[in-house]
């Protein structure tokens, strides 16, 4: 357990650090469109890293991702803390370099590449209540698409591993490009999914990254709860039917009428 702790701290460090630092550039780049640029990133990155740690640790890297694996049942609730405490110091080690390397300027015009509601007052303002439904449902929306696939044994098995990192890549990369096109705010950095990153920067650098900070631990915590509420009534797939079964069960033709009986 101790292995794999490690390696959620060592993964969460170098993700931060890598994902903040490219993201920073792009939104400096003054391409045309960043916002499209953002979320390739986030892709990329994402990718890689799930490809090298979920062999190792499962490849959480949020306190998110631990946390619905432990209502899961996947992990154990010490083996969760032990990831989360992992992941947070983690991130703010990876957040110490970032600050040590980037240019004060730049520290202080992306607030350290932390998540913010509010980043250039009233006019950019967004309220701590539309950032927490942003939160909640683009968690909703990397929990259904990626990890209801990563939680699937046989569908991961079948599909290999890179295809799974592929899609749950892919359900981050979009999470974030929803959130950060849907609003057009300036002082909103977009959506956070990573409790943990968003919780080095306010430690490192305070000040209006504590404004609403709250929402970045409880969109993605209470996501987590509505979402194994409902994986408890996803189909199973010794239940699943086509038309000829179910002409054949309305005939009497079925071998097993339980499963179908209990369906229709």
């Amino acid at each position: 357990m101790w292995k794999a702790a490690i390696t959620e701290l060592v993964a969460t460090a170098l993700i931060v650090f890598t994902l903040t630092t490219t993201i920073i550039s792009c939104l400096d780049s003054h391409a045309v469109e960043p916002k499209l640029l953002v979320p390739l990133a986030v892709f990329i990155i994402a990718f890689v890293f799930l490809m090298v740690t979920i062999p190792l640790s499962g490849g959480h890297m949020s306190p998110a991702f631990t946390f619905i694996a432990a209502l899961r049942g996947l992990v154990t609730l010490a083996r969760a803390a032990i990831y989360v405490l992992a992941q947070c110091v983690g991130s703010i080690i990876g957040f110490i370099i970032l600050k040590n390397v980037m240019d004060h300027k730049t520290v202080q015009n992306h607030s350290l590449g932390g998540c913010t509601i509010d980043g250039n007052g009233a006019t950019s303002a967004l309220s701590p209540e539309i950032a927490l439904t942003l939160e909640f449902v683009c968690t909703c929306l990397v929990l259904f698409l990626g990890v209801t696939l990563g939680f699937d044994k046989k569908r991961c098995k079948e599909l290999g591993i890179a295809m799974v990192c592929v899609v749950l890549a892919g359900s981050m990369a979009l999470a974030v490009f929803v959130s950060i096109t849907v609003t057009g705010r300036a002082g909103y950095a977009g959506v956070g999914l990573n409790p943990a990153r968003c919780l080095a920067p306010a430690l490192l650098q305070g000040g209006r990254l504590w404004d609403g900070h709250w929402v970045f631990w409880v969109g993605p915590f209470f996501a987590c709860i509505v979402y194994y509420c409902f994986s408890l009534n996803l189909p199973k797939e010794e239940e699943e039917y086509d038309i000829l079964r179910l002409a054949g069960a309305c005939f009497g033709k079925n071998d097993n009428p339980t499963i179908l009986q209990g369906r229709v």
